[in-house]
Parts: C-alpha cells; structure tokens; sequence
C-alpha cells in the first residue's frame, strides 16, 4: 500500500479542526450534525465522519455524549 502523504496530512489537519472546534464549544459540547455539515461541505460523507469521530473517542481525544461531542 503506497502511503499519500497529502491525505495523511490532510486527515491530520481535520482531526486538528474538529478537536479544535470541540473545544472552543466548552461545556455545552459541539453538536454532531453541524460539524457533519463542516465535513460534507469538504466532500467527506457520513461513515467517514463516524468513522474518524469514533477514532477520535475511541483514542480518548473526544468524549461523546447523546449527540454532542466534548474535550476530553
């Protein structure tokens, strides 16, 4: 498998936003559907944003509750 460093890097700076968006919404968390919406407008999809929002909580770098997520 051939490593695209510009979509690692890429990913990398998603990841920076949403935790950086996370965040800057404090205790009253940072709803689910409007950072979906950020990611669509970029052209990710839906299983994208799951998948890359369950990593984030998975690797205790978000917490989630209901359907807002919060800085862990």
């Amino acid at each position: 498998m051939t490593v695209n460093r510009a979509a690692v890097r890429r990913l990398r700076e998603l990841v920076n936003a949403f935790e950086q968006t996370v965040k800057e919404a404090g205790e009253d968390g940072a709803p689910a559907g409007p950072l979906y919406a950020a990611f669509m407008q970029q052209g990710g999809t839906l299983p994208q944003f799951e998948a890359i929002m369950a990593a984030l909580v998975e690797a205790g770098r978000l917490k989630k509750r209901g359907h807002c997520y919060f800085s862990a």
